[in-house]
């Protein structure tokens, strides 16, 4: 079977191949998995570069999440359950970019024949992301602020509709004018433009002000770091939270230890994986039971801007990292898809 590997940590279209492998086996308490289509996500081409959180034993082949069907269980009662049908795979360990699979019958969740193959391919990483932040762990009020940067990613735009179904207003920030174009169009009444590499800082925080107005800033996310994190930290109110998910600027925080001090604001770090860790089998089922209501009312959707076979994993690669592309770039393992 072909699944698409890399023996070493670097860029990804020099690094990934597509190698003929021996099909996987399933073990007990595991299920062999067809898989039909993953996403190209940002942590996917982290963890080629070396950069997760965690470094996988090489070669490996990358994948966090993906849609597929169950041929065979290793056994086990869960396992013999979820034959035949199509789940949601999310693989921490072999990664998802291959024909078949073989992972943990834990890491598989049925998913509702209502969503399409591009919605169950992408039902997990972004709209759990966006979902958690937002509802179970700043449990944003109605009529209060938010304020994201990265707003034009996926994660972002989702973040703009769950205020808008749930009645808390939005401050996005991006980096590019275009990226402000977008939102607007899906319905962002409040963006701000900002590139730390060359705006001044004053400016964005003058900018945040000016929009709040008397408002106190109690709620941020931020998957940037870097000089744009530290910046929102001179504008949050009074014990208010800032969640730190991602570091797309690679680089420290750097901020007066008294920015915290002064208003007993607080930093926080996300990782989904760990997240699921700690949430229950009810919880988890009923995570999946709201997310597949909110994907289905379009609060939760995901745009597809592309779709590659496997064999051009450079292309889709260089696709998912263009500047100015709108949507998730999806890899497709099997031919009729």
């Amino acid at each position: 079977m072909r699944a698409i590997r890399f023996e070493q940590f670097g860029e990804p279209t020099d690094v990934l191949k597509v190698c003929e492998v021996e099909e996987p086996v399933a073990k007990v308490g595991e299920v062999l998995v067809r898989m039909q289509a993953s996403p190209v996500n940002p942590s996917d081409l982290l963890n080629i570069r070396g950069g997760y959180s965690t470094r996988p034993e090489l070669p490996a082949t990358p994948g966090f999440e993906g849609v597929g069907v169950v041929e065979t269980s290793g056994g086990g009662l869960r396992g013999a359950l979820l034959k035949g049908k199509r789940v949601i795979v999310l693989n921490r360990n072999t990664g998802n970019w291959a024909e078949k699979v073989a992972v943990s019958s834990q890491f598989v969740i049925p998913v509702s024949s209502k969503l399409s193959l591009e919605e169950s391919a992408t039902f997990f990483v972004n709209p759990a992301t966006a979902y958690i932040l937002v509802k179970q762990l700043l449990r944003v009020p109605k009529n209060q602020w938010l304020l994201q940067t990265a707003a034009a990613s996926a994660v972002g735009k989702m973040v703009i509709r769950l205020g808008d179904y749930y009645g808390f207003k939005t401050l996005n920030i991006v980096r590019r004018h275009d990226q402000a174009a977008q939102l607007r169009q899906i319905g962002a009444k409040y963006v701000i433009v900002y590139n730390s590499a060359h705006d001044n800082e004053r400016i964005l925080i003058d900018q945040i002000r000016k929009t709040l107005g008397h408002a106190s800033l109690q709620f941020a996310i931020d998957p940037i770091g870097g000089q744009t994190a530290s910046s929102i930290v001179k504008v949050l109110g009074e014990r208010a939270k800032l969640i730190l998910y991602g570091s797309l600027e690679n680089a420290p925080l750097d901020f007066l230890s008294r920015e915290l001090i002064r208003n007993g604001a607080s930093i926080e770090g996300f990782w989904l994986a760990r997240q699921m860790e700690a949430f229950s089998l009810p919880e988890k089922i009923k995570l999946v039971m709201t997310l597949t209501r909110l994907i289905r009312k379009g609060v939760l959707s995901t745009e597809i801007a592309a779709r590659f076979p496997m064999e051009q994993i450079a292309q889709a690669v260089i696709e998912a990292e263009r500047a100015g592309k709108s949507g998730k770039v999806l890899l497709t393992m099997q031919q009729e898809f």
